[in-house]
């Protein structure tokens, strides 16, 4: 503050102005001496002082008084003198050539518009969407340093007070970039407009061809284009969320759903429905020992657990396995005969026509699984009007034509989340037995969505920031369904020289670790008995919550047994 050319300004300008205070206090002190030796009355210095200052402050204890008429105009003027001075002059000044500045100055900490030169290795974010700060909220999590920037001040303060380091500058300047020392940033991040998103790009790549940046796409048609402004990484966040929900669609050729890849090890989802699995606890079904495979999870109308072998799997169980392609084959050649497959002449709904919509239809293509398509808007109806039934989903009506009686499933893709909870509950009121899958914009409508009746939901906000957060730490997973994710971690020092069982991962953090990854191989469901070694990667499974809690516990864990030593 002290530091600023302004500040040493406005201070010369108060000294200036308590000067001449001081003149005019001692002035009046001294008139006050004189008059009062005119009236026959005899006062200090100390006291000439003392008068002033309760007159000119409009104290006026009235314990010193003038009896004469001059002496009675001069306490006028000195009152008046204080008015301007002291009740209005000194406010104003202090105010506008102090406070104000320190206010200012404060702001300018808790906003910067330029990073200290050492700053580097951070992220560097241009937008405050819910992708952003669903992502901000992993940095934290991880420790991750990154930097906001936020053209309007008072809007950079406002997210200064929740918790978020922001920086005030303007996103098309190439000045802005170089005073948020890009060059040196591990990535920037623009999810924007596609045409801001595009001037981004270009206005960064004038200061570094190697900086990472990383943009999201509302067009398809955008993604060439940002690509040739400079962007290393496009995201279609409507296409992977589409992608997403489809894979969760129960339906097609009624094996195991695969709904993600890491490496060799596959996720996948199967609803036991008609199994003989029905009934018996994960420990009677011997998954494990016959098929090599895993329950990694369990879901149940939004309901994720990481179970243990005393868990009884019910008729609305959806296992969640773990396992390699030959494992989840084996696994498939036993139980994928036992389901119903109805949806191989049931469409699948799917209201809403649009970008997310459509993807979901051109991946029930891709496996052949019929679907038809409620949209309400007519100019959105594409080549294929067989698919598309015209009206509105909360219409009885509609919907009897889109078969809701028999259909197996039903996906909510709309825009706004409060219609996506209204049609969830209105499906859920009509079929019980319907899994719905829901689209949520904002992630504190998600268990809003599930109270609704939804299946699985999954969120724009949660799906984009962990698939920015991925491509940081060069990793090409996604989340598998909201609330649920596979992570990869650095074995903690402290575990380093147990086994698995010994480690207790999963009762302290709710995690599973489903492989486990050396220089060499991969390990699939490796055995409880493995030790763990200092080179290995732990491949883990578990809600974002436990994710936190691993992140806390081995960070304890790694605090503890350097304390021990």
């Amino acid at each position: 503050f002290l530091s600023s050319g302004n500040t040493r300004r406005n201070l010369r300008l108060i000294s200036k102005f308590v000067i001449i205070l001081a003149f005019l206090v001692t002035v009046n002190s001294i008139l006050f001496h004189f008059l009062m030796v005119l009236e026959g009355q005899r006062h200090s210095w100390i006291t000439g002082f003392y008068w002033t200052l309760t007159v000119m402050t409009t104290l006026g204890f009235g314990d010193i008084t003038f009896q004469s008429d001059i002496g009675r105009v001069f306490s006028i003027i000195v009152m008046l003198s204080g008015v301007v001075f002291l009740l209005t002059l000194l406010p104003f000044t202090f105010i506008r050539f102090f406070y104000a500045p320190w206010v200012e100055a404060e702001a300018r900490t808790r906003a910067p518009r330029e990073l200290p030169p050492e700053t580097k290795g951070h992220v560097i974010l241009t937008n405050s969407d819910p992708v952003t700060l669903a992502l901000i909220d992993k940095f934290k999590d991880h420790r991750q340093s990154y930097v906001l920037i936020v053209e309007d001040s008072r809007q950079a303060l406002d997210l200064y007070d929740r918790g978020i380091h922001v920086a005030v500058g303007n996103i098309d300047d190439p000045e802005t970039y170089r005073r948020m020392r890009a060059p040196q940033a591990a990535l920037i991040v623009a999810t924007n407009r596609d045409e801001i998103n595009t001037n981004i790009a270009f206005t960064v790549r004038e200061l570094s061809d190697s900086v990472p940046v990383l943009t999201t796409a509302d067009s398809p048609f955008s993604e060439d284009i940002l690509q040739m402004a400079g962007s290393n990484k496009v995201l279609q966040l409507h296409d992977i969320l589409g992608r997403s929900l489809a894979s969760w669609t129960l339906g097609g050729d009624c094996r195991t759903n695969i709904i993600s890849r890491f490496d060799e090890l596959l996720i996948a989802e199967f609803p036991v429905i008609s199994t003989p699995l029905v009934g018996k606890t994960l420990g009677e079904s011997r998954l494990r020992e016959d098929f090599g495979v895993t329950v990694v999870g369990i879901w149940e109308r939004g309901r994720f657990e990481i179970p243990n072998a005393a868990r009884r799997i019910n008729r609305e169980t959806v296992l969640v396995l773990a396992a390699s392609e030959e494992n989840l084959s084996a696994y498939d050649n036993v139980y994928a005969a036992y389901h119903v497959c109805h949806t191989t002449e049931n469409p699948v709904l799917i209201l809403g026509g649009g970008r997310v919509g459509h993807t979901i239809a051109q991946c029930f293509q891709e496996r052949k699984m019929p679907y038809l398509i409620i949209e309400k808007n007519p100019r959105r109806i594409q080549e294929e009007e067989a698919r598309f039934v015209v009206g509105d989903a909360a219409d009885i009506r509609t919907l009897q034509r889109a078969w809701i009686e028999k259909t197996p499933a039903a996906l909510v893709t709309t825009h706004d989340d409060a219609t996506n909870i209204y049609l969830t509950k209105y499906l859920r009121s009509l079929r019980p037995d319907l899994q719905i899958l829901s689209r949520a914009n904002l992630e504190r409508n998600i268990s809003t969505l599930h109270r609704a009746g939804a299946d699985f939901v999954m969120s724009y906000a949660s799906l984009g920031a962990n698939a920015i957060f991925n491509f940081l730490r060069n990793e090409d997973t996604l989340m598998l369904a909201e609330g649920l994710n596979i992570f990869r971690m650095k074995a903690p020092p402290a575990l380093v020289g147990k086994t698995l069982s010994e480690s207790m991962i999963r009762e302290q953090t709710g995690c599973s670790v489903v492989a486990i990854r050396t220089e060499s191989q991969m390990s699939i469901n490796p055995d409880p008995q493995r030790q763990i070694q200092e080179q290995d990667d732990l491949i883990l499974i578990g809600t974002f919550e436990g994710e936190k809690k691993f992140l806390r516990w081995g960070n304890g864990q790694a605090v503890a047994s350097r304390q021990t030593r």
